[in-house]
């Protein structure tokens, strides 16, 4: 039998942030393939810090445009799909970028495997959204999904699950997971202490961008509700925005200490601030924010509004790694925060379970295996893995028959 030839792919994002970089440099040692990063090297929007990249990572700087509003222009993104050094072409897929629509076109017409790495289907597509999105991802043959929504979605449309790769999302695991072994008990009663003079007083964080639609005005309305039952408690909010005088003078008017640590990317600090606290409580949309604060064994509070979620919100297991509330309701709110105080810091039992669910899925490892199934042309072996360890994260995917475990 005639061995399958090593891909070459060409992975065409705007820019790498961050939290990019341990899958990039991962991708980059790949044995079963051969990558090279497309994208400029900083956000064309300047809102994100970009990666550092060491130098074994094959990247091109690819310029990219802000053409006003969320449109984006990169040209490389079209130029890319004429190269015949790339036999694959892994793009991110985002419906007001048109030149992502022209590139995997042109890629198409020239025999190119062209794939998506991105959300997908955030919620069912409806309406004139819905299908703009369906014809932008019916352009690549291949998906690859932060979430098994999305993938359940997808499937609800008649697509192959075998050609829809759930992967998940990741930061930089060993990173935060050397951040987190420095942080001891003594250090999680001296930031309390540092921060608001004591460290008896119960402590809710949020690392995110200060922005409307992270809705952290509730957190401080339910922090406020839950202090006219007579339980204090104190704020961290980890991040900087255009909301932040906002929820500062709602701060003062409540009577609620919050501290605003503003914008950080120092992993230690971040890591003992988060630690520190007892739950983290994002009460908008919730992405990245979820793993981030369960790597370092802290549960998340959201709303249960599936919908209205990033795909990292499917690590929440109600009463294992946190715990959803109505949205909108501050009420429901103070009602869910109300048992994750009872005890000083999260319990050896909800640590554990946040930790293995970010060990088993939301890391780099297991986001490396998945593109390089999905990039060797093999079909997805995603569907059965939430449910055999984490059996309440998932519904019963609704074309299971189809496929094999």
């Amino acid at each position: 039998m005639t061995a399958r030839p090593r891909p070459s792919v060409a992975v065409v994002y705007h820019f790498y942030p961050h939290y990019r970089r341990a899958i990039v440099e991962a991708l980059a040692r790949s044995e079963r393939a051969d990558f090279t990063f497309f994208g400029d090297d900083h956000e064309y929007l300047h809102s994100i810090e970009p990666a550092v990249l060491s130098d074994h990572v094959r990247f091109v700087r690819t310029p990219t445009y802000h053409m006003g509003g969320p449109f984006m222009w990169q040209w490389g993104a079209i130029r890319i799909a004429f190269n015949p050094a790339y036999d694959t072409i892994v793009f991110h897929p985002v419906p007001h970028w048109p030149c992502t629509w022209i590139g995997a076109f042109l890629a198409r017409l020239f025999g190119k495997q062209v794939m998506f790495w991105g959300h997908g289907f955030l919620a069912p597509p409806r309406g004139v959204n819905g299908l703009i999105r369906r014809a932008l991802h019916a352009l690549a043959g291949v998906q690859m999904f932060y979430g098994r929504r999305a993938k359940q979605f997808a499937m609800d449309l008649g697509w192959s699950p075998a050609k829809l790769h759930v992967i998940y999302n990741s930061q930089d695991l060993r990173e935060q997971i050397a951040a987190r072994e420095r942080v001891t008990g003594a250090v999680r009663s001296q930031v309390r202490v540092d921060l608001f003079g004591e460290d008896r007083t119960p402590v809710l964080v949020c690392s995110t961008r200060l922005v409307a639609v992270r809705r952290l005005d509730l957190l401080i309305e339910a922090a406020a509700e839950l202090k006219r039952r007579s339980t204090a408690v104190n704020i961290i909010l980890i991040g900087d925005g255009p909301v932040r005088g906002d929820l500062e003078a709602l701060a003062s008017a409540r009577g609620i200490r919050v501290h605003f640590e503003g914008a950080c990317y120092d992993e230690q600090r971040i890591a003992e601030l988060i630690m520190s606290s007892n739950v983290t409580v994002s009460p908008g949309r919730v992405g990245l924010t979820v793993t981030h604060s369960m790597v370092y064994g802290v549960p998340v509070i959201s709303h249960g509004d599936g919908d209205d979620q990033g795909p990292e919100w499917e690590a929440i297991i109600p009463g294992r790694t946190g715990a959803y509330f109505t949205k909108g309701d501050v009420g429901s709110l103070a009602d869910a925060i109300m048992p994750w105080l009872r005890t000083s810091f999260p319990s050896d039992a909800v640590r554990d379970a946040c930790h293995a669910i970010v060990d088993r899925f939301w890391n780099s490892s297991y986001q490396q295996h998945a593109i390089e199934r999905a990039v060797c042309g093999e079909d997805a072996d995603d569907l059965w893995d939430v449910r055999k360890d984490f059996p309440i994260v998932v519904h019963e995917p609704r074309q299971c028959n189809r496929c094999s475990s």
